[in-house]
């Protein structure tokens, strides 16, 4: 239990800004690690406000929400882990802050005004709305809309505040998630201000690498180069053919520095977010696409690394640098590769990217020897029109030149956990545990399926994983083999309790190669400032509780981008297949559950479900061993990673959901009651079965995927 530290008289001194009467008018900010309820005056004369905690015991059973103007009680302080924290008590709710609705608008017949909500899942209320205030409102727009105190209606009142535009547009998609998600797009006026004044940085207190070739390579629709590369064969005699790696990252703490609006809004919002349609950025656009964009023939400045290899891929020592650059070429990765592949190379770009082939085949030697986890996970991309809707799902092909570039950014993030370690220096590590026992006994069961039993003594390693995948390697169950065994891994996150990378097999990882548009990668770039010395803009002092926080918060905004990112593409496959339903698909189940089947189709990389109750005249129970829905008089299964073919029976755009009905028959086992029928059913027959009162549930499979190694 914290220590309290009775104040003096009725007012509470915080640090050298000023102080706090023992009460008065607070809001609601956040919650903390432990659940404990944040708030911060309302009015502060000082610098930054103080933050008060408010203990779980010290609060009403329903705390006040986030943006809630509350009257706060001063108790006392507590004093842990060698800092000062004030405790606080929670008398009145002032006003409470509204919540809001996103959804679609109707019009009934007799008149009446309601908002839909897109959400229902998730807690989603439906709203009454004013009919004369939304009178110019069409049906099937969708629209924001904030609660009001209700009336005695039967439903919650509501009124509009923003309209999105037509729901049927596929561009909603991903407006949607924006909403749902609660993802900020709009940049407050004072961080866009700061933007519009920033200036690039002199050579003062920067080494010039301006001479240095200096390559991009990235994707062919990417507006924001934040590495470039550069390798050359090391003239050492005592490294025969080693090289010498230089590693530029766009040096964003000299734009965005501690305390700054700029620097307060991108740790509000943790990362950018990546949408088929567009891209919501961490920094103004000013920054990101502009100012701290690598492009080529431009003065940039940068955080460099320069790192020194043996022929066989081992690091023997780097340095770090802050530098003024100048990019000599923007690549795409397909243009990298084609020219290394023998296309014609009209700017001599050959002779810069030859080298840095030779060292990333340097680097693969070594990482073969590290053994991380080597996943076979094909990436889809959503090809969109010029209207926003899916005109094809292409598999991006993974080239050398993709695995270049990704393996100098884990390289160089190695060398900035090592450097700050070495000069103790707090951080923000990217730690992956190794994975929980209930997850390897999920895979367990899974294998035995297979007829492949997981040991279940020995240290867990990704070779153990990678033994796996290699078995099952160019076989109709890879892919399954490989998704399960993705399904068994932790999710990486920041902390500055370093406990490795378990994926990537490594003991000192932090992220540094991304600032653009990863807050963590932007801690690092600081730390590594004042460590070094490299400028008055380093990482300020701060309790490594506060830092933990932070990396609990960007982790949490990570995941909400995924999220995000997943709901899109699910509802703009939805929509694109909205008007093909009874067409036919094969797939694989990539799901069994009591309630039904998932599956995946092959080409669109798709989920969807299929109700157990639509199976047929037999009754499907779920035998959980064996991850299969078996018949009870007729035996007939479906397994996961069984081949299956599909048909579209119901598509829901706004919600992301497609329903399919199975078309192909099961395989056939002892009946779980011990009969077998003889009599096989058409695909005609199937789904006759009326479903259960209440209905079948539906939904689209939502398995993880890990980003952002």
């Amino acid at each position: 239990m914290a220590q309290r530290i009775p104040s003096s008289g009725g007012t509470y001194t915080v640090g050298s800004q000023g102080k706090l009467p023992s009460v008065f008018p607070a809001v609601i900010v956040g919650v903390d690690r432990g659940g404990d309820v944040l708030a911060e005056p309302l009015e502060w004369a000082g610098g930054d406000k103080p933050r008060i905690t408010i203990p779980t015991q010290r609060r009403d059973r329903s705390p006040p929400g986030i943006g809630d103007h509350v009257l706060l009680k001063i108790e006392g302080m507590s004093r842990e882990r060698g800092r000062k924290d004030l405790l606080g008590r929670v008398l009145k709710v002032l006003e409470a802050k509204p919540s809001r609705e996103l959804g679609v608008f109707q019009r009934t017949a007799d008149g009446r005004a309601r908002l839909v909500p897109v959400q229902k899942k998730r807690g989603g209320r439906e709203l009454l709305l004013n009919p004369l205030e939304t009178a110019d409102i069409a049906n099937g727009e969708l629209i924001v809309a904030e609660t009001t105190p209700s009336q005695d209606y039967a439903l919650p009142t509501g009124r509009v505040i923003e309209r999105l535009g037509d729901v049927s547009s596929e561009k909603a998609a991903s407006l949607i998630a924006i909403h749902a998600h609660g993802i900020a797009t709009a940049f407050p006026p004072e961080a866009l201000a700061e933007a519009a004044a920033a200036k690039t940085p002199t050579l003062k207190g920067r080494e010039d690498w301006r001479a240095l070739p200096l390559i991009t390579i990235d994707p062919a629709d990417a507006k924001d180069h934040d590495d470039a590369v550069h390798a050359a064969y090391d003239d050492n005699p005592a490294n025969e053919g080693g090289f010498v790696l230089s590693i530029a990252i766009a040096d964003v703490a000299s734009y965005v520095t501690p305390g700054s609006a700029l620097d307060r809004e991108a740790q509000s919002r943790g990362n950018s977010v990546y949408f088929p349609d567009r891209v919501v950025p961490m920094l103004p656009e000013r920054i990101s696409n502009d100012l701290c964009s690598l492009v080529p023939d431009r003065d940039r400045p940068a955080l460099a690394v320069r790192v020194w290899l043996s022929a066989g891929g081992e690091k023997l020592r780097h340095s770090f640098h802050r530098i003024l650059m100048r990019s000599h070429a923007k690549l795409a990765y397909e243009r990298a590769q084609a020219i290394m592949d023998g296309a014609q190379d009209e700017h001599g770009e050959r002779a810069i990217l030859a080298p840095l082939y030779e060292a990333y085949r340097a680097l693969s030697r070594a990482r073969d020897h590290r053994g991380p986890l080597e996943l076979d996970l094909p990436e889809r991309k959503l090809v969109l029109d010029d209207k926003g809707r899916v005109a094809d799902v292409v598999l991006k092909e993974r080239l050398d030149a993709h695995r270049l570039i990704e393996e100098m950014m884990i390289l160089a993030n190695v060398c900035a956990a090592e450097t700050l370690i070495d000069r103790k220096q707090i951080l923000l590590f990217r730690i992956h545990d190794e994975p929980a026992l209930s997850k390897l006994e999920s895979l367990r069961t899974f294998l035995r399926t297979l007829d492949v039993e997981l040991p279940k003594s020995g240290a867990v390693k990704p070779q153990l994983f990678n033994r796996l995948l290699v078995q099952f390697k160019d076989t109709d169950q890879a892919a399954l083999v490989n998704d399960m065994v993705l399904r068994s891994q932790a999710q990486a996150e920041y902390a500055p309790d370093n406990i490795g990378h378990f994926g990537l097999s490594l003991r000192k990882y932090a992220h540094f190669t991304s600032p653009i548009r990863r807050y963590a990668d932007l801690i690092v770039h600081r730390g590594l400032i004042r460590a070094l010395e490299l400028g008055n803009d380093g990482l300020p002092d701060m309790p490594i509780d506060r830092l933990r926080e932070i990396g609990t918060a960007i982790s949490a905004a990570e995941r909400r981008a995924m999220e995000a990112e997943r709901d899109t593409i699910d509802r703009l496959i939805a929509f694109h297949l909205a008007d093909q339903v009874g067409s036919r698909f094969p797939g694989r189940v990539s799901g069994v559950t009591k309630s039904g089947l998932f599956v995946k189709l092959d080409r669109l990389g798709a989920d969807g479900f299929i109700p157990a109750a639509t199976l047929g005249q037999d009754y499907f129970r779920f035998d959980d061993a064996a991850m299969a829905l078996v018949g009870d008089r007729t035996g007939e299964s479906y397994q996961l990673g069984d081949r299956v073919e599909v048909r579209l029976s119901e598509a829901q755009p706004l919600q992301g959901r497609l329903t399919f009905e199975i078309l192909s028959e099961g395989r056939y086992r002892k009946p779980v009651n011990g009969r077998r029928g003889a009599r096989r059913r058409t695909g005609d027959e199937r789904g006759m079965r009326t479903p259960p009162k209440g209905g079948a549930p539906g939904g689209l499979a939502k398995g993880r995927k890990s980003r952002g190694r």
